[in-house]
């Protein structure tokens, strides 16, 4: 039976019906579908346990056909005929062709014959149809289907890959990278993407054909070889390959939600069997706990201590604290858990969940009630147990209490009792002895109530049958013996203290007597040898006299003072005489006073031989003193002259050093004479240094006959000899000035006329409070001196000087002068500061500029300079102190040893850092 292919009526073919020309026109393509659609059907015929090795020869019989068509759509096919005769072939491949053509597809120029006899060609075709139809047809990607479809399935799997680009199924995969970038697209564990090149097909598409017939079940349909060695691999083959890969990877998607699907029902089963155990277990635990603690509850044997009682309390409280709570959330989470469970079963279809026996939630319930059943009746039971013996413990603690107390009050009274602390006291402790002793014989009495009740305790003990009674009536007997003792005691030693308290009334009035003579006398002589050592600082000749007559109106008081201190003695004879006659144990010293006879004779012999080292010392003083006297009236003296002088000397050196009288070189001899004369004052400056050598050496410390000290002269002094060697030295510079700048004795006249002017100081004045803190520094009587001339003027002044000279000055360029002539910005301007502007301003004079062209000569014109220039143009040490001075020359005309001579002139002159 022929079958024939209507090109009108099939939809998916239209652009396959010149496959057999192309064959025709390309052999290659054959042997490419050969091993393709042979490597297809295989992967097809494997799970029915069989294969075919050559397409147009296995397929002759119709029976592996039929198998295969079974195998790709999971229908059964007509029973086929077994038979080897021809007829029965025929039979079998027409039964596989009407399959076909059920399932929508009509063949054209393919019958039955041309498969039975081995025809390539339409085998080949009919396979390919088989292909169209069961592995193509269905595939749909945003509504296309069959090859459109599959083509952009593999474009958009392929889109993240900048180096593929899948137009068609012939060239776009001849490098290999389109198959691996499918399979890094779903497996990216597989291949390692970013090694692969695209220059090397054979390695791209050997690993992708390896790696999908080793992971992906994907058999191998074609070798890298066929693709690579054609010019247009054949597009069937391609499509097959491809279509491969897609229901590899869409079928790993389907399995992957069907795996999901079975997880979700075995998770949600195996949470609610979870569920089913930690019940089980938690209600068997509790069951556990409740069966182990419902016989302590119930155990009603009593302890025969308080102490043993108040612990089973002390365990029942731990029990209802700590145990318990956790127990009682354990059989709430227990019917939570119950609930939750049952809950969870009716929602997923499941059956109810039954507990084991004896573990249902009612179980619990009742085993919980006959717990706090047990509980309630075991409270009751240790609540009386404990008021019972608290009653017993009471007593006997009572009983404890007032034996300790009356042990702890007795203890050491018997040792007190004993002592004869009496037989060495004075009369004061004595009779401190008697009232402590009458006070401890009222605290015995007060205590017999107490012995009294601890005796009724302990008989009530005995009566009672007190567990712990041998002990109590011990007890008992040693404090009723001990209390006997002391009463015995007591009386013995009452009639000891008042015996000696009579024999110590006697002394004790001797003993005050003695005292209060004793004290007052000792006091005086205390006094006096005070007074006779005491170191005397004295400055005048009044003041030791003063002195001299005190000490002789004491030495008229000591006859008075012996026979007081023969009186007292007496009184102490007197005691002595007592005692001995009375025997009379004197273990103490006089109560009222610590003062003995021994110590009033070695004080008086003491005061005796100090009164004429006094007279001695009151002598030399008056000696030394007169000395003194002497010593300042001759420092004085010439402290009054000198002192004067200085100053006088001071304000000519002032007026010299302002007014203009005559040249320079006439003031500076002028003042040459003035520091000779200076100068020769030296020796008596020295004389008044020697006069105060003197003085400090008698340790003199004021002058009431003069107002200068030695420091306010060496001040002086100091001062004089350092203004007038200033003034000699501005002079000096002056004159320099003058011949350096080229500036003439008029203009220099002018200057000074100028400054003086407007030194607002018209009369030649300092300030009051200025001068007169220099006077009351020198030493000087302030009361009518005149001021001078500061020779500065402040910055206001100077600026009104400025512009007197035609000087046209801003805020800025007056604050730049003033930077000039007073860098230290002490807010005034000295004449030598003025000199030196004014010369700056009206002389000619060197410049940075002009010393820099200079080196520029030396250097030949060049920018630098070299060591043997400088050591060949200027002198020896000069030469060296340029060297050592100047920079390396950086510039791009440098060579090695080049200086830099036009920063070492902007240096010399301050305009940058040398």
């Amino acid at each position: 039976m022929d079958h024939h292919y209507d090109g009108e009526e099939n939809d998916y073919m239209q652009q396959e019906d010149d496959w057999d020309r192309d064959l025709l026109l390309d052999p290659a393509w054959e042997k490419q579908q050969r091993k393709t659609f042979t490597a297809w059907c295989n992967s097809h015929l494997r799970k029915a346990g069989t294969q075919i090795e050559n397409i147009e020869e296995d397929f002759r019989d119709g029976l592996k056909l039929m198998l295969l068509l079974e195998v790709i759509s999971g229908e059964r096919l007509a029973k086929p005929e077994r038979g080897k005769m021809r007829v029965h072939k025929i039979s079998n491949v027409n039964k596989a062709l009407d399959f076909i053509a059920s399932k929508g597809v009509k063949l054209v120029s393919i019958g039955a014959e041309e498969i039975v006899d081995g025809n390539a060609k339409m085998t080949l075709g009919m396979i390919w149809t088989i292909i169209l139809r069961f592995a193509i047809q269905d595939i749909s990607v945003e509504e296309t289907s069959a090859k459109e479809g599959l083509l952009l399935w593999c474009q958009r799997k392929t889109a993240p890959y900048k180096n593929v680009n899948i137009q068609n199924f012939h060239i776009s995969w001849k490098d290999g990278l389109g198959f691996c970038a499918l399979i890094h697209r779903h497996r990216p564990e597989l291949i390692d993407y970013g090694k692969l090149r695209k220059d090397d097909p054979m390695t791209n598409l050997n690993t992708a054909f390896d790696v999908a017939e080793k992971y992906l079940d994907i058999p191998k349909m074609l070798d890298a070889e066929d693709i690579v060695g054609t010019a247009r691999p054949d597009e069937k083959a391609i499509m097959t390959y491809v279509s491969s890969f897609y229901h590899a990877f869409s079928g790993a998607q389907k399995a992957e939600t069907a795996a999901n699907r079975i997880c979700k029902v075995l998770a949600v089963n195996q949470e609610n069997e979870q569920l089913m155990e930690d019940y089980e277990k938690l209600a068997s635990d509790l069951l556990e706990w409740i069966r182990r603690t419902i016989p302590w509850l119930e155990n009603r044997v009593p302890e025969n201590t308080m102490q043993a009682m108040q612990q089973k309390l002390e365990d029942f409280r731990d029990y209802r604290r700590l145990h318990k709570p956790p127990k009682v959330q354990e059989k709430c989470q227990l019917e939570i858990n119950f609930n939750t469970l049952q809950t969870k079963l009716r929602l997923s279809n499941r059956p109810a969940f039954m507990p084991s026996e004896g573990k249902m939630v009612s179980d619990i319930a009742n085993a919980w009630g006959n717990l706090e059943g047990a509980e309630k009746g075991y409270e009751e039971w240790l609540l009386n147990e404990i008021r019972r013996l608290e009653r017993l413990d009471h007593l006997a603690e009572k009983f404890r209490q007032k034996a300790a107390i009356h042990e702890a009050w007795t203890e050491g009274k018997e040792e007190m009792l004993q002592q004869r602390d009496y037989e060495i006291a004075s009369l004061s402790e004595i009779k401190a002895l008697l009232k402590k002793h009458e006070a401890f014989e009222s605290d015995l009495a007060a205590h017999q109530d107490r012995v009294e009740q601890i005796a009724a305790i302990a008989q009530e003990l005995n009566e009672l049958d007190y567990y712990d009674s041998p002990s109590v009536n011990a007890r008992c007997q040693r404090i009723c013996d001990q209390w006997d003792a002391l009463g015995a005691l007591t009386q013995k030693r009452s009639e000891a203290l008042q015996r000696t308290e009579k024999l110590l009334e006697t002394i004790d009035q001797l003993y005050l007597e003695f005292a209060k003579r004793a004290a007052p006398f000792n006091n005086w002589m205390e006094g006096a040898m005070e007074d006779l050592q005491d170191t005397f600082i004295v400055h005048t000749i009044e003041e030791i006299q003063g002195l001299s007559t005190a000490h002789e109106q004491f030495k008229a008081t000591l006859p008075e003072a012996d026979k007081e201190r023969q009186a007292i003695l007496g009184i102490h004879n007197e005691i002595t005489k007592i005692v001995q006659t009375y025997h009379v144990n004197m273990a103490g010293t006089n109560p009222y006073t610590t003062i003995n006879p021994q110590e009033i004779n070695t004080k008086w012999e003491k005061v005796r031989q100090l009164v004429p080292q006094r007279d001695q010392a009151l002598i030399e003083e008056h000696a030394r003193q007169q000395n003194n006297e002497r010593l300042r009236r001759q420092f004085a003296n010439q402290a009054n002259v000198i002192g004067p002088w200085i100053q006088t000397k001071m304000e000519e050196i002032g007026r010299i050093s302002i007014e203009m009288h005559g040249t320079l070189e006439d003031q500076l001899n002028h003042l040459r004479q003035y520091e000779k004369s200076i100068v020769n004052y030296k020796p008596k400056i020295d004389q008044l240094e020697g006069d105060h050598q003197l003085i400090q050496e008698a340790l003199i410390f004021d002058n009431k006959h003069t107002n200068y000290t030695m420091e306010h002269i060496r001040v002086g002094w100091e001062q004089l000899l350092t203004t007038i060697a200033r003034t000699i030295n501005e002079i000096e510079n002056q004159i320099l000035t003058r011949d350096a700048k080229g500036i003439s004795q008029d203009q220099l006249n002018e200057f000074r006329a100028s400054f003086n002017h407007f030194d607002r100081d018209h009369s030649g004045k300092l300030g009051a409070e200025e001068f007169k803190a220099c006077l009351i520094s020198l030493g000087f009587d302030i009361a009518n001196d005149s001021q001078k001339r500061t020779g500065m003027m402040d910055a206001e002044d100077f600026r009104a000087c400025l512009i007197s000279m035609g000087y046209n000055l801003g805020e800025a360029e007056f604050a730049r002068i003033m930077s000039i002539v007073d860098p230290n910005r002490m807010g005034v301007v000295t004449f030598q500061a003025f000199i030196d502007f004014m010369s700056r301003e009206t002389a000619d004079t060197d410049t940075a500029d002009q010393v820099m062209a200079s080196f520029k000569v030396l250097a030949g014109d060049k920018n630098y300079i070299l060591a043997d220039e400088l050591r060949r143009e200027l002198p020896p040490d000069q030469a060296e102190y340029c060297i050592a001075r100047m920079a390396p020359y950086k510039g791009p005309d440098a060579v090695p040893g080049a200086l830099d001579y036009m920063s070492f002139s902007t240096a010399l002159y301050g305009e940058s850092d040398l």
